[in-house]
């Protein structure tokens, strides 16, 4: 079975979120597992850099009035990956989407149709030799490669379209849809158009032959009004191609038994490293010593989706309740501001580190009691598996792949708390709970041994994802 695998960032070379952990993990599973997989992307500074030695393999004319642009072979982390060297359009300071100063690049919608129509291209055998069974393209930037497939026709690889957070869309005016070259009725109900706009995800929710999603709850969630961000009808139609897999965690990186960047290792049979990594958090960040209640981590973007607001509002009773917080994440200017003044206002209960470092994330998941994500909506998330693994109790809303993921301490297999309700009340009544349980130590120290068994490794999703592959192209 052999894989193209179509994105846009992979850790640790190039990360702005979940997405590049992702990149980095289910591709060497699927391989494992015998699939020919190779990534596919735009040849960003920071992904050459990491690859090394590039060999050119095709040069192209392209339809978007550019220069010709190359393909050339390398890897990444030992993972076979193609890059499209196109300077004038990914040779560019800023991250892979904005400039500089978070704006995002007026040219998007050509720099990542390039993308899709690259991926197409790969159906010609044009490159390398080599041709895939299956396109499989992820979030909104990718999104064209079913398109470009499906206006191909004839014998073409199966494309599968992942959907790892359906908000972010890309979005753009009706005028730029000449300059994808597609035929002209794609521009329609039943194509690209999405009130009277060209809409990236919509195009691969509508062409590919499957569409994944990265939790079963999500999959169900965005068929409806309240987290189907307009697509909601569209997926309802298609829901016999959708399916929800749940994103994995690399052992590799997060096993507080082997990770370099914590200050002592651990696992559930020998704790004495998890105080350790405690101590060493709070006095690294100016943090009380003596708390009568837990330490409470957040590693997130600091935004409504995330809940972040209610966070904020819920601090008072944190603190109230003897509770710390450590926070790193960046994201909304109010937010920001607001924790900055909670951390001012109380130094030795809250600290605020504003920006994204993955070594303090490793602290933080490390060292902190419970792991706090009160998300609005969620598609899968990555924090609370993290701190499942690590014996940090995640304290989350009930959605998306959080409901997955975390099962409440009310039960006998409780692993973390789990709140309901979207307000500052729910999550403050979750808080009273977390108060309580953590005033029973043996309680508390059966929690973190039953949080500590969870396995979510990747290659039980790995092989859903083959299966999916096999269905498509069973003689592959």
């Amino acid at each position: 079975m052999q894989v193209l695998y179509v994105s846009t960032e992979v850790y640790p070379a190039l990360k702005t979120g979940g997405l590049a952990d992702v990149n980095a993990a289910l591709p060497p599973a699927l391989i494992r597992l015998g699939a020919d997989v190779r990534l596919l992307l735009p040849a960003f500074p920071a992904l050459l850099k990491a690859a090394g030695q590039l060999e050119r393999v095709a040069k192209l004319d392209t339809v978007f009035g550019t220069a010709p642009v190359e393909i050339s072979r390398g890897t990444l982390d030992g993972v076979p990956a193609y890059f499209i060297v196109a300077p004038e359009f990914y040779a560019r300071r800023g991250n892979p989407y904005t400039d500089a100063k978070g704006q995002d690049w007026p040219d998007n919608h050509l720099r990542f149709a390039l993308l899709g129509w690259v991926a197409a291209r790969f159906a010609d055998s044009a490159f390398d030799g080599w041709r895939p069974d299956i396109v499989h393209s992820h979030d909104w930037h990718a999104g064209l490669a079913p398109a470009y497939l499906a206006a191909r026709g004839g014998d073409r690889p199966g494309s599968v379209f992942t959907v790892h957070n359906l908000s972010y869309q890309g979005q753009f005016p009706a005028e730029t849809f000449g300059a994808l070259h597609l035929p002209p009725h794609f521009f329609g109900l039943q194509g690209l158009e999405f009130y009277g706009k060209v809409n990236f995800i919509k195009a691969g929710l509508h062409y590919a032959d499957r569409i994944t999603t990265v939790s079963p709850t999500y999959a169900r969630e965005i068929q409806t009004p309240q987290q189907g961000c307009g697509m909601e009808g569209l997926l309802r139609s298609r829901a016999g191609a959708l399916t929800g897999i749940l994103n994995g965690v690399d052992p590799q990186e997060w096993n507080p038994a082997s990770d370099p960047r914590i200050p002592a290792r651990y696992d559930a049979g020998h704790l004495e490293g998890k105080a350790v990594c405690k101590t060493a958090l709070q006095t690294g960040l100016g943090l009380g010593l003596n708390a009568a209640g837990p330490l409470f981590g957040a590693v997130s973007r600091l935004t409504t989706q995330k809940g972040l607001d209610l966070l904020l509002g819920a601090l008072p009773r944190l603190t109230a309740g003897g509770g710390q917080l450590a926070l790193l994440g960046a994201g909304d200017a109010d937010l920001e501001q607001g924790f900055r003044a909670a951390a001012a206002a109380h130094p030795r209960a809250v600290a605020v580190r504003i920006g994204y470092d993955e070594d303090r994330a490793h602290r933080i998941v490390a060292g902190a009691d419970v792991m706090v994500v009160p998300s609005r909506f969620e598609p899968c998330g990555l924090t609370q598996m993290y701190g499942l693994a690590y014996g940090t109790l995640p304290l989350v809303r009930r959605v998306g792949g959080l409901a997955d993921t975390v099962t409440d301490a009310a039960v006998p297999e409780g692993d973390g708390f789990v709140f309901e309700e979207t307000n500052v009340a729910a999550l403050g009544a979750a808080l009273e709970r977390v108060f309580s349980v953590w005033r029973e130590p043996h309680i508390w120290a059966a929690l973190r041994r039953q949080a500590m068994r969870a396995d979510f490794g990747w290659e039980p999703s790995a092989r859903r994802y083959l299966d999916l592959y096999r269905g498509l192209r069973p003689h592959a």
